[in-house]
């Protein structure tokens, strides 16, 4: 196996490799001045099992790159071009809303199973899709963050109460809390914009003494969250303790989400942030070596 950073992933790249035990490059990347893109790898793959690998936040400026790559291992004769993106991007548009609208979750699997044997992703934002398969083309393999953030909660955590945001994280909050041993409730939201959430808890349960651990998959505004903290405190609750599967964050998202109570915020490294403190490489790795091989669909 040959693992191929993304332009500009090398350290997740360097980290699935580690774990994989296989060699790591970075594909090189240059622009020109009329916008458009190169890309060069700089490593034989003839006959190989080349991985890419990089996240998709920021899809639009990431997409082209990895096309070009996955189209030029070909060419050069690699015997599998897989893709390892632990942050999958075009999955929250499942449903034409408003008419004529695309469904780019949709569009998106056509548009990168073409060129690719298999994908393995963490998490991905399935809601109406019951899995990947049925919009992507090619095997794939989806990680479950629920160990690897159960681990760090253990460990850091005394008493916890894990918290879902909304009704949609009851599934996933209840795998962790069963991971960790420890109690679980999900609140109530109501969003009516972007930025206009509203969250209450309904569950008055026996909770005093313990420390909320506030859930989610996806943090970009973070508007859920500080509303989901601050409900947390007018229940009498502590001070939440804040841990994402893919810190999108916007530029003040965590300054708010600071500004709303949360005593610290930790994510999983599917996406380069300074709260990074929990390590998907090793689960990464093991789906990969399972989705690689023809025939498997599930790791």
């Amino acid at each position: 196996m040959l693992v191929l950073a993304l332009p500009g992933q090398l350290p997740m790249a360097q980290r699935l490799a580690r774990s994989l035990r296989c060699e790591c490059s970075e594909i090189a990347q240059h622009r020109f001045p009329d916008g458009e893109t190169l890309v060069r790898i700089d490593v034989p793959v003839k006959d190989r099992c080349v991985i890419l690998t990089g996240s998709l936040n920021q899809p639009d400026d990431k997409t082209l790159a990895l096309l070009f790559a996955a189209d030029a291992a070909r060419e050069l004769g690699a015997a599998r071009v897989g893709l390892v993106a632990p942050y999958l991007a075009y999955m929250r548009q499942d449903h034409r809303f408003k008419p004529g609208e695309a469904i780019t979750s949709r569009s998106y699997a056509r548009l990168l199973g073409g060129s690719l044997d298999f994908l393995v992703t963490v998490d991905p934002h399935l809601h109406r899709w019951r899995s990947l398969d049925q919009i992507y083309p090619v095997p794939t393999a989806v990680v479950s963050s629920a160990p690897a953030i159960a681990r760090w909660v253990r460990a850091h955590i005394q008493s916890p109460l894990i918290v879902g945001p909304d009704s949609e994280s009851r599934q996933w909050v209840d795998e962790v809390a069963g991971l960790c041993g420890a109690p679980s409730t999900v609140l109530h939201k109501t969003r009516r914009g972007d930025y206009d959430v509203r969250v209450r808890l309904l569950d008055k349960g026996p909770w005093r003494g313990l420390t909320p651990v506030l859930l989610d998959d996806i943090v970009s505004t973070g508007r859920t969250l500080q509303a989901a903290a601050r409900a947390l405190l007018r229940a009498g609750l502590g001070a939440p303790v804040c841990v994402v599967v893919h810190p999108l964050f916007a530029a003040d998202a965590l300054a708010g989400l600071h500004e709303a109570g949360i005593a610290r915020v930790v994510s999983c490294d599917s996406i380069a942030h300074a709260s990074n403190a929990i390590a998907l490489a090793p689960a990464l790795a093991r789906a990969v070596r399972a989705v690689r091989t023809p025939d498997r669909q599930t790791a």
